[in-house]
């Protein structure tokens, strides 16, 4: 008899999917320099499948393991990764999300990770991060906008362009998962996402 809250063997499968997902989109953004972070997609998808408990595991895994290898700012910032995993659960799990009603989730699911993302980055690093957004936070902050202002004004349009692009991405993974694999993944959680 499976106990209740237990993860079965596919959902672990696809957590650690999620965090490889996580990590190379992460990776390719420090690359390229991009002013997005593309280090949210295995979490939202995780959110969106098995719930909001769960979306909160990809980046906590992620953000240790890039913080102790490539990318220590990823350590600092895991907390973030766990609230957008946690926010995309509470939006997505169970719901069927259009195209437009992306754009809208995306807002509910950025902005409690971005006040808490822009005190981190304002209290730690004084707006200097790995991202490709410390140019436009360093740009801004000679303004009259000030540092913290610049940090949190550039947070907010960085992060939800991110969420954007991450919410579609993980919306084309669970649009093209099977019914077998939805109900394999439904295992050992009630029930399963859908966007």
């Amino acid at each position: 008899m499976k106990e209740r809250g237990k993860m079965n063997v596919y959902q672990l499968c696809l957590v650690a999917m999620a965090v490889a997902v996580n990590i190379a989109g992460g990776q390719i953004a420090l690359l390229l320099r991009l002013p997005i972070y593309l280090d949210s997609i295995g979490t939202i998808l995780i959110g969106a499948v098995l719930g909001p408990w769960y979306g909160m595991i990809p980046n906590l895994l992620s953000g240790v393991f890039m913080g102790m290898t490539v990318d220590i700012y990823s350590l600092y910032f895991a907390p973030v990764g766990m609230i957008t995993g946690f926010m995309s659960g509470l939006v997505f799990y169970r719901r069927s999300m259009g195209r437009w009603k992306l754009i809208w989730a995306a807002a509910v699911i950025t902005i409690p990770g971005t006040a808490v993302s822009s005190l981190i980055n304002a209290a730690l690093f004084g707006g200097v991060t790995s991202s490709g957004s410390t140019v436009l936070v360093q740009l801004l902050a000679r303004t009259p906008l000030g540092l913290t202002g610049s940090i949190f004004a550039v947070q907010i349009l960085t992060d939800y362009l991110d969420r954007c692009i991450s919410a579609a991405a993980a919306a084309a993974v669970v649009n093209l998962m099977g019914s077998q694999l939805r109900q394999k993944l439904k295992g050992g959680v009630n029930g399963h996402g859908t966007i």
